[in-house]
């Protein structure tokens, strides 16, 4: 409930969203809710939401609005493969399904995506596009062919990223690209890293389907750098934590949502 004071002076439009963060902070509102409570028409509702998503604050669904989680920091990788473990393991299982004898295939750096790699022997005739070590070091040994994209390594995810990705990744045609990312909102895709980011968009155009495997931890999160928009998405594999107001965005934007 948004608190209303004494005074019925006109409050101003960062007092306005001050009070619809704290609404938020309850769940998911309806512009009539917050419009009533804060007696101001609905149209100043939704000028004040668009505010607060620019901001990453919060994030409108149909008919009202959630607030989004701040603060998105990227973990060390052993940190992102030990947390939600089991939501991972099944989102894996799960986009194995999707992978066929004689696919070319890209894998993405992500925790998720190497809980996928470590699934590939269930295959056959693969060829395999990466920019993950982690990845590489699970397939070298696989019998698929595999081919890594070069560029910069990145300690933090054990990647190669950055402009030096695209000499490979340029001339290449995938079947099948498989994401991981550290948030994701209505705007789309975010990374800590802008050279991650740089990559993430290359291979999001050079697929010819766009998968993303998340937990359901990672909506409504953003973080500094956008690396691809929703639109570039053609399935999201996530787990039955997924909230039903992001599903049904997911879905406005022609996405398939798969829930584990």
């Amino acid at each position: 409930m948004i608190q209303q004071g004494t005074s019925q002076r006109k409050l101003l439009s960062p007092e306005r969203e001050e009070r619809i963060l704290a609404a938020l902070g309850d769940g998911v509102r309806t512009i009539a809710e917050l419009a009533g409570e804060l007696q101001v028409s609905e149209a100043t509702v939704r000028r004040d939401l668009q505010s607060l998503e620019r901001r990453a604050l919060a994030m409108r669904v149909h008919g009202g609005a959630i607030r989004m989680r701040q603060g998105r920091a990227e973990p060390l990788f052993h940190e992102k493969t030990g947390h939600r473990a089991g939501e991972k393991e099944r989102i894996a299982e799960r986009a194995l399904e999707l992978i066929e004898e004689n696919d070319s295939i890209y894998l993405d750096g992500g925790s998720t995506v190497l809980a996928l790699a470590r699934r590939l022997g269930a295959r056959r005739h693969l060829t395999i596009v990466t920019n993950s070590l982690m990845a590489a070091e699970e397939l070298m040994e696989s019998g698929h062919r595999l081919i890594l994209l070069g560029g910069e390594f990145r300690p933090i995810s054990r990647t190669l990223v950055g402009p030096l990705t695209a000499p490979v990744g340029e001339a290449l045609h995938i079947d099948k690209a498989f994401f991981g990312t550290i948030g994701i909102t209505a705007d789309g895709l975010s990374t800590t890293d802008p050279g991650e980011a740089y990559t993430k968009k290359l291979m999001l155009r050079r697929a010819h389907k766009a998968i993303l495997l998340a937990d359901s931890g990672k909506f409504g999160c953003a973080s500094l750098v956008a690396s691809g928009s929703l639109r570039d998405l053609d399935i999201v594999i996530t787990d039955r934590g997924l909230s039903p107001e992001f599903a049904r965005l997911l879905r406005r934007n022609k996405i398939e949502v798969v829930t584990q």
